[in-house]
């Protein structure tokens, strides 16, 4: 006979991880499965940092996530002593003449700024030589203007995870790690699932595999295009301190480039270096069949053309770099919904590659959504299926 749980979530990532916590910390038992062991660096939850800011140029519905999120980070290093969250401040860089789209927004900046009034964020706009003055490690070009929040910053998406998944643990929660789901299905008032070591059952279902998900809901492929995405770190010339989050906030670049630029200050540890990525939409892969491995050609010319001209006390020589996986969906959009014709399964984390930040506060709505019917704090009304 099949286990049997009151809900099951199949992927530990950024929103299954903390899907998880919230549902053991509500006294639920539930089991977590991942065909890996999270936190990986297989998916899209790694590579030491990932921003989070509360006004977000993909749309000003996102902020109350974020503004959230903050709070539950906050609330988990109270209880686990772990730094989660650093608000060192966000910098976005825009300017005259054509540059680079933000997640398909050319107008990034603006909407940024926009969502910035729309919530109340605490802000600063900064001309080209307000922008060199505070942070001179910034090449800016004449004309560019900045958005400077200094709420934001950056999560360590390893950290976050692990935590959750603890906690969850010490709360109950069942965390099967190294076991694929291979197929579920409807039986009456539950959910069946096989995996590759055994068979489950629960009310309800959360499916937040990320790149996966095309092959967990394959009736719904196509609403997923799954990319590739190189990150590197180039080593610092001279001058680290100045590259520290004290003094280097975490930025956002539209850049009169193909594509858009974000980074990090150096954290400490190992080598000065600054991590760095552009971002493509131009290619389409999967999980199964993506290179992992950037290539010598790949960081060069990132260096080339994303570095080079805008940072010059970084140098071309890369100290590490890793590869992780954009989820996305038309419109830079999630979806956080149940199926249409299985409302016992619902899906999330498609997070076309800004997801990370918003995770702790979906992970909760979510839970609150199995357990009581609504969600809370937050709204989910805006990321579901579109007919």
């Amino acid at each position: 006979m099949a286990d049997t749980f009151d809900a099951i979530v199949i992927g530990l990532g950024a929103m299954g991880s903390a899907t998880t916590y919230q549902l053991a910390k509500r006294g639920r038992k539930v089991l977590g499965i991942d065909r890996y062991s999270p936190p990986h660096g297989m998916g899209s939850s790694h590579g030491e940092t990932r921003i989070t800011r509360l006004a977000c140029g993909e749309g000003a519905q996102y902020t109350a996530f974020a503004r959230r999120s903050h709070e539950i980070w906050r609330e988990l290093e109270a209880r686990t002593g772990e730094q989660l969250l650093v608000q060192n401040g966000l910098l976005v860089i825009s300017g005259p003449g054509e540059r680079a789209s933000a997640h398909g927004n050319a107008a990034f900046l603006d909407t940024t700024i926009v969502a910035a009034r729309q919530n109340q964020v605490a802000h600063e706009l900064l001309s080209d030589s307000a922008i060199r003055q505070r942070f001179p490690a910034f090449n800016v070009a004449d004309g560019d203007r900045g958005y400077f929040e200094p709420e934001a910053g950056f999560v360590f998406p390893e950290r976050c995870i692990a935590v959750q998944l603890a906690l969850a643990r010490q709360s109950g929660a069942a965390v099967h790690t190294g076991e694929t789901v291979q197929r579920f299905a409807p039986a009456g008032d539950r959910v069946d699932i096989v995996t590759d070591h055994g068979s489950y059952s629960a009310a309800k279902i959360v499916i937040a595999a990320g790149p996966w998900i095309p092959e967990l809901v394959p009736q719904r492929a196509a609403l997923f295009t799954v990319r590739r995405q190189v990150l590197t770190w180039f080593a610092i010339d001279g001058q680290a301190e100045r590259h520290r989050p004290q003094t280097f906030p975490v930025f956002y670049w539209q850049v009169p480039r193909r594509q858009a630029i974000y980074g990090f200050p150096w954290i400490g540890g190992g080598e000065p270096s600054l991590k760095l990525a552009a971002e493509q939409y131009d290619t389409a892969t999967t999980p199964g069949t993506v290179d992992r491995t950037a290539s010598h050609d790949e960081i060069a010319a990132l260096h080339t053309h994303y570095v080079a001209d805008f940072f010059p006390g970084v140098s071309a020589r890369c100290v590490k770099s890793e590869v992780c996986l954009y989820t996305c969906v038309d419109d830079a959009r999630f979806i956080v919904d149940a199926l249409p014709d299985n409302p016992r399964v619902i899906v999330a984390s498609p997070c076309s590659g800004h997801g990370f930040k918003h995770s702790a506060a979906i992970g909760e709505a979510i839970a609150d959504l199995i357990v009581t019917g609504t969600t809370g704090r937050v709204s989910l009304d805006g990321f579901k299926f579109r007919s």
